[in-house]
């Protein structure tokens, strides 16, 4: 057989094959179009697109990240140490089809303003105003909190000032309760006590690539899995200069909040927002112990532990975009 004819015959097979499993994509695809989804399963199928914002507050420009349908039901993200609202991109991407979620860069982090220590006062209540701040200039009258590792602190001020404005509470890996405070608080709880240079040496170790890498990949099932990118992009904005001043400044303001934890309880007690805890039982930093508390004091609590740890988005993301569509269906008719 000569070539040319071996090329044609290749040619034509490519072409029938090609055409056969058009066909059945396409049939695969009509057919998914034909099942509607159930009102829990409302993760987003289509490519859902991420706006970059900067807002003035108080003559600081906060950035933020905003996904989703303008009339949509909020919810508005609050991110943990060390990072920013980049921890919430993958949610909003899974979510953004059927709400509108918000999430702020705090000063100091991310991409908004980072005046010097000296200019500005880092403390959480200080964080907490620049955010209802935020909340007012974007004129968000109600929303669900999404409040990680210090977005509860910063979550639970703007709740118990506005009560009204919460429709609900999305807990991941957020302290309020002292049960949650066990052997990782320690050197905090010294600095706390004594804010010298002394005390506040160990606590330095917490601001390296190390101490970064470690809050993304202990007590995960598998560490191979999560993206380092997560500590490289957080360790670029911990490493500018004077940032470790900030980072320690919240160190120390960070032993205000247990006096708060009365006060957020009886919030709990008094307003009963629906809340959906999901929480990586494997963190060292905020343990499970934590978590079982809220149950005392919510009637209406959805309660799951993740075998994973501390920023449980990264290895958990899908089971608790899940899980929120499926709370936000329930609690938001």
């Amino acid at each position: 057989m000569s070539k040319s004819i071996k090329n044609l015959l290749s040619s034509c097979t490519r072409l029938i094959i090609g055409s056969a499993l058009a066909i059945g994509l396409g049939q695969g695809v009509a057919q998914a179009a034909a099942q509607k989804p159930t009102p829990e399963q409302v993760i987003a199928v289509e490519e859902v697109q991420i706006l970059h914002k900067t807002i003035t507050v108080d003559g600081l420009d906060i950035f933020y990240r905003e996904a989703g349908p303008k009339e949509a039901p909020i919810i508005l993200l609050l991110h943990g140490f060390p990072t920013s609202s980049q921890m919430f991109v993958q949610l909003m991407k899974d979510l953004g089809g059927s709400y509108r979620l918000i999430a702020p860069d705090y000063p100091g982090f991310g991409n908004s303003s980072m005046p010097a220590i000296d200019a500005f006062d880092y403390t959480f209540d200080n964080l907490a105003n620049v955010v209802g701040g935020f909340v007012e200039a974007l004129e968000l009258q109600s929303y669900t909190l999404y409040v990680m590792d210090y977005g509860a602190p910063v979550g639970y001020r703007l709740a118990t000032e506005n009560p009204e404005r919460v429709t609900g509470l999305i807990v991941q890996n957020g302290n309020a309760y002292v049960e949650g405070l066990l052997e990782f608080w320690d050197p905090f709880r010294a600095y706390w006590a004594d804010r010298t240079d002394e005390n506040a040496e160990p606590l330095k170790g917490f601001l390296n690539l190390g101490a970064t890498k470690w809050q993304y990949t202990h007590g995960t099932r598998n560490p191979e899995a999560i993206d380092p990118d997560n500590w490289i992009v957080d360790q670029y904005f911990q490493d500018r200069p004077g940032n470790k001043d900030i980072q320690l400044q919240l160190f120390y303001s960070y032993g205000s909040n247990p006096p708060l934890y009365p006060a957020w309880q009886e919030y709990f007690r008094t307003h009963q927002p629906p809340t959906l805890v999901v929480w990586g039982k494997n963190d060292f930093i905020f343990p499970a112990e934590g978590a079982h508390p809220y149950k005392r004091d919510l009637k209406n609590i959805e309660f799951h532990l993740l075998d994973t740890g501390h920023f449980a988005l990264e290895e958990d993301g899908k089971v608790i975009a899940e899980e929120i569509a499926e709370f936000m269906a329930r609690n938001q008719e």
